[in-house]
């Protein structure tokens, strides 16, 4: 038998899977491509891969049998059934202390299991989110690893070398034990949903109210990228406004596509999960109910008939000022969408008993993925210097940038809704605020409304940690529920 020569074996001959295996070639790494369809493997040698030191294996026996020891085996398959399915067939294959590294987006609950499950047959396991679509698989991406810790020292070479660089800092680093690195990619990908439904919005708000056309839509959102929202989203709204399949087409390619648009589960998951934990995570929650209403096209078709709502859409002030409004308002909502995303994942990390560096997420968020921006290196600033900071609305920088902000998100929020143009993640980040804000909130009342109908007791101001039950109307009794909390 031949000596092994691999440094890692990649499972799942996708676009990533081939320009992650592609990207760690380049970084000097030897490479064994394997995926259940072998046809692929020999296309992908005699094509992409060719003049290359990467190597194909014929069966996962094969693809074992290169492997230099500790063995890691990388898997870029399907979320769910498919990932079990290879982790099987890997289990009698390999030994004590052998890697399995999950790339893809698993449920993060998933990686928790399948951690416990593989530490008691010797084996090491990772969860790693990885975003930055196919370029940034290709040419550096951020990495989101956790699991198993001793898998890291192992693993980092490799990760950190094929990873974006910020300032010659990788944005990849070690995030916690078990599913913790696939928790930091789900809320990743749920503050990916609230930024494109921010951009969406803004979008809306000049096309509808301002009339504006597509080139100079494009230019405000160029402009707007030169600024505080610097931003990949923010960028490649400006080119995609713009374009055209043809230089003789007279209609732009955006306004052909139809305006549904589905999910993969990440958002949802994000949304449920602040749900579980309690965490007001608003913005994303409405950033996926907007996706969930856009699919309803033949319904709102059919309403747009029947329901009427102002008398005109037009905005009558200052254009030049309403635009900048809209920017301000873009960028306070985007300050609320990332506070609430680092408070779902402090009260996930308090929980689960995991220890999270939330300075070097905003780090791996840098660069290579899809939310990199500008503003990530204050969020890291902010973290850096109060690692306990339990809000980042409560950090100096951002509290300045709201301030600075305020008054045009109101104005943009009260237009909207006068205008009758719908923007939800715009006004739930609004709500948010101002509810964060208020020392008293009309909770009282709930209580009171609980403990009226149900018995379900209330707290006093005066006696915390302590509940009691009234008897409202004189006709209950004084035997209080058990399910305070309910």
């Amino acid at each position: 038998m031949s000596e092994p020569v691999a440094d890692i074996a990649l499972i799942g001959l996708a676009v990533m899977g081939q320009n992650i295996i592609l990207n760690m070639n380049d970084h000097g790494f030897v490479v064994c491509a394997f995926n259940r369809t072998v046809e692929k493997v020999e296309h992908f040698l005699a094509n992409e891969a060719k003049g290359t030191k990467i190597v194909g294996a014929t069966s996962m026996e094969d693809m074992v049998s290169k492997l230099k020891s500790p063995r890691r085996v990388m898997l870029l398959v399907k979320a769910g059934a498919a990932v079990d399915a290879f982790i099987d067939k890997l289990v009698p294959l390999l030994s004590k202390g052998d890697i399995i590294i999950d790339g893809g987006n698993s449920e993060y609950q998933d990686t928790n299991r399948r951690c416990k499950a593989l530490a008691n047959k010797g084996l090491l396991y990772v969860g790693s989110g990885v975003s930055g679509g196919e370029e940034g698989a290709r040419y550096g991406p951020s990495i989101m690893p956790g699991g198993h810790s001793e898998a890291w020292p192992h693993i980092k070479p490799i990760f950190q070398a094929i990873s974006a660089k910020v300032n010659d800092e990788p944005c990849c680093d070690w995030v916690g034990d078990e599913g913790a690195g696939h928790f930091v990619k789900m809320v990743h990908n749920g503050i990916e949903y609230g930024d494109m439904q921010l951009c969406c919005e803004a979008y809306h708000l000049m096309k509808d109210s301002l009339d504006m056309t597509h080139d100079e839509m494009s230019q405000v959102f160029t402009e707007w990228n030169k600024g505080e929202l610097d931003s990949f989203l923010i960028e490649i709204t400006s080119e995609i406004l713009k374009f055209k399949e043809k230089e003789t087409d007279s209609e732009y390619l955006v306004e052909r596509i139809k305006d549904t648009a589905g999910q993969k589960g990440t958002g949802k998951w994000t949304a449920i999960s602040a749900l579980e934990y309690g965490m007001p995570v608003t913005l994303i929650g409405e950033s996926v109910f907007a996706r969930c209403l856009s699919s309803l096209k033949d319904e709102r078709v059919a309403a747009s008939k029947v329901l009427d709502g102002p008398s005109t859409s037009k905005f009558k002030g200052d254009r030049k000022q309403f635009i900048e409004d809209i920017r301000k308002a873009l960028y306070a909502s985007k300050i609320v969408s990332y506070a609430q995303g680092f408070m779902l994942m402090r009260q996930a990390a308090k929980e689960l008993n995991w220890s999270l560096n939330y300075g070097a997420i905003a780090l791996m968020w840098r660069g290579g993925c899809i939310i990199r921006s500008r503003f990530l290196g204050n969020i890291r600033e902010a973290f850096t210097k109060n690692p306990e900071l339990k809000n980042l609305l409560m950090d100096d920088f951002f509290k300045k940038a709201i301030l600075d902000c305020q008054h045009s998100w109101r104005v943009v929020v009260s237009q909207a809704a006068m205008l009758g143009i719908p923007v939800p993640a715009f006004s739930t980040a609004l709500a948010f605020y101002d509810g964060y804000r208020h020392a008293m909130l009309p909770a009282n009342l709930i209580q009171a409304q609980r403990d009226y109908f149900g018995a379900h007791t209330y707290e006093l101001l005066a006696n915390p940690g302590t509940f009691q039950h009234t008897n409202w109307t004189g006709r209950g009794g004084n035997v209080s529920s058990s399910t305070y909390d309910a």
